[in-house]
């Protein structure tokens, strides 16, 4: 298996920092809105990644942060005349709620960076016993310069940095450069004891301790938007590394920018739909889809025609996966095994995934393996069980538990739902024959055992009902 790392700016064989398990770290949202769909493409590809890993058998420890204090929670909180936690706690459930529409993997480890702000202060210590830290009346700054390998993730020289006018002027920082670790307590802001005084964490220190705390150093994968490269992944290896003498990520790997008219969508911007805005026009299924269909790191363009066009390589996936249904049912229970190399698909697929996680190119092995069944399927009539569950079982493997573009369980619910009103149906009619035949004795006896199911009969003029009651 190869990834594209950031850091070196190549493909490079993925090795593990002890074999058979895989620590990965995603940065999460900062909780003080919805997340539009432009982040839910972060998300959803690093569910991909994870749910790939596992497949290959590893044990992924996958953490994913909430940034739940930050400028932005405060200023919301101060326009809705509400508290801080309050406003970080609705957004927390909202994108909870959110991504597990988007089908993503429930993730165990979702820590907040205010339950880590003891690990913070210990790592912010650290940095000033080395000198690489410095206290301005309770306001603790990074010294840039004192990190000789500063811009090695993204390329950015110092002097080129100091240059530029894009950072913020503070006349506290020795240099425009360095950044904030402890932001010293104002009035009407949270804030926690430290050995400087009271203050809370820069945005940055936070992912340094959590990652740490909860997977160790090194870490294995560490992903995000490619907005993260700089400065907050950079500011992360700063600290990290000069904090603890140790590497701090093996593998980076950055998502893509989602545009809209190749415009990159932002909050600030104003261009942007939230990801439950769109997911309730267009299934989770689609949108993973449409994700899939592009290699995670380059630009994608959100528009109504790829959507559509997701849509309906979607049909085909589930007109696929009734046809199956249909043979199942069909077939007499021994029928024929045709000549088929399943393991063919399967390392098809794997070869696509090993390359840096080629979504698209795994998408176009599950169309062609859905091309070459049906061939088989057109071309011999009563094929066996044990054909058919084959060819389920790669989609199950593949389409389900890898990308997250069909779910068979859902579909499976859909079928024996139709299937038991079918049957209820059918035993209203025989109903309705057994009373025009002044059977009734029959006829109370289906309603009575379809009551005792807890399927009520309610007799109308035109025509008899029911209820499943709960």
């Amino acid at each position: 298996m190869k990834i594209y790392n950031t850091f070196s700016k190549s493909k490079e064989e993925f090795i593990p920092t002890k074999k058979g398990e895989v620590t990965f770290y995603m940065c999460g949202p900062t909780v003080y809105d919805y997340f539009h769909i432009g982040n839910s493409r972060s998300f959803i590809m690093a569910d991909i990644i994870r749910r790939y890993l596992e497949y290959k058998g590893f044990l992924v420890k996958f953490v994913m942060n909430l940034t739940d204090v930050d400028d932005k929670i405060i200023k919301k909180a101060i326009q809705e005349n509400t508290s801080f936690a309050n406003v970080s706690q609705k957004y927390i459930n909202a994108f909870l709620e959110d991504i597990k529409k988007l089908k993503i993997k429930e993730i165990e480890n979702l820590p907040k960076a205010t339950d880590s702000i003891p690990e913070m202060v210990h790592l912010i210590e650290n940095l000033i016993k080395k000198e690489i830290a410095y206290n301005v009346d309770g306001d603790i700054f990074y010294d840039v310069l004192k990190f000789k390998d500063y811009g090695k993730l993204s390329g950015k020289k110092i002097d080129e940095l100091e240059a530029g006018s894009r950072v913020e002027i503070d006349e506290k920082k020795k240099s425009p450069l360095d950044f904030a670790l402890w932001k010293k307590a104002k009035e009407n802001e949270p804030f926690w004891a430290s050995p400087w005084g009271d203050g809370r964490p820069g945005w940055h220190i936070e992912c340094s301790a959590m990652s740490a705390k909860y997977l160790g150093l090194p870490i294995d994968i560490h992903a995000g938007g490619n907005d993260l490269i700089f400065p907050h992944h950079e500011n992360e290896i700063a600290q990290s590394e000069a904090a603890t003498n140790t590497k701090f990520v093996k593998y980076w790997i950055h998502f893509g920018f989602l545009n809209i008219q190749n415009e990159k969508m932002s909050k600030s911007l104003g261009n942007f739909f939230t990801a439950r805005e769109v997911v309730v026009k267009y299934s989770a299924e689609t949108i993973r889809m449409f994700f899939a269909q592009s290699h995670y790191s380059g630009p994608l363009n959100f528009c109504e025609d790829l959507l559509s066009a997701a849509s309906k390589g979607l049909e085909k996936l589930t007109n696929f996966s009734d046809r199956l249904k249909t043979f199942e049912q069909n077939t007499t229970g021994i029928g024929i095994t045709p000549e088929f190399d399943f393991k063919n698909y399967y390392s098809a697929f794997e070869n696509a995934m090993d390359d840096d996680f080629n979504s698209p190119q795994a998408v176009a092995v599950i169309f062609d393996f859905i091309r070459d069944v049906n061939k088989v399927l057109t071309d011999v009539q009563d094929v066996s069980v044990s054909f058919l569950n084959e060819a389920k079982m790669f989609l199950e493997r593949t389409a389900q538990n890898v990308l997250g573009i069909v779910d068979f369980s859902s579909s499976q619910k859909q079928y024996d739902d139709k299937l038991q009103n079918d049957l209820i149906e059918l035993l209203i009619d025989f109903r309705i024959k057994a009373k025009q035949q002044k059977n009734y004795t029959l006829a109370d006896e289906i309603r009575e055992s379809l009551n005792k199911l807890g399927i009520v009969l309610q007799d109308q003029k035109e025509k008899t009902t029911f209820k499943i009651m709960n």
